[in-house]
């Protein structure tokens, strides 16, 4: 089974375009209509729906090591990669994790 994905507020659009069009299921946060809402509610929307959140926002780690459940957090911090490395890295954890993987589990992207 695929891995969807949701995209925290600060990620830049071009990233859900390039999922797009590899065939993946992203959310952002506009289209959930979750601007302004906190981590703990982009959590709770990737585990009800299933998703995967990716984020550049470390306070998602914090919530994670305190025993917040989630369907699985994608993190790496600003800066770190670029816009198409991100989506590579994102389209190779769709191809390689299933979503029973990456329950509860952290994935640095790396670029």
């Amino acid at each position: 089974m695929a891995l969807r994905f949701h995209l925290d507020e600060h990620v830049d659009p071009a990233i859900a375009d390039g999922l797009r069009r590899r065939g993946i299921d992203v959310t952002t946060t506009n289209g959930a209509g979750l601007r302004s809402a906190t981590d703990d509610v982009h959590l709770e929307f990737g585990r009800t729906e299933g998703r995967v959140v990716y984020t550049q926002d470390a306070d998602y780690l914090v919530l994670s090591a305190r025993g917040v459940q989630h369907a699985g957090i994608a993190y790496n911090p600003p800066d770190a990669c670029t816009i198409g490395q991100i989506i590579d890295y994102l389209a190779l954890m769709d191809a390689c994790l299933s979503p029973q993987e990456m329950w509860n589990h952290v994935e640095w992207v790396k670029g």
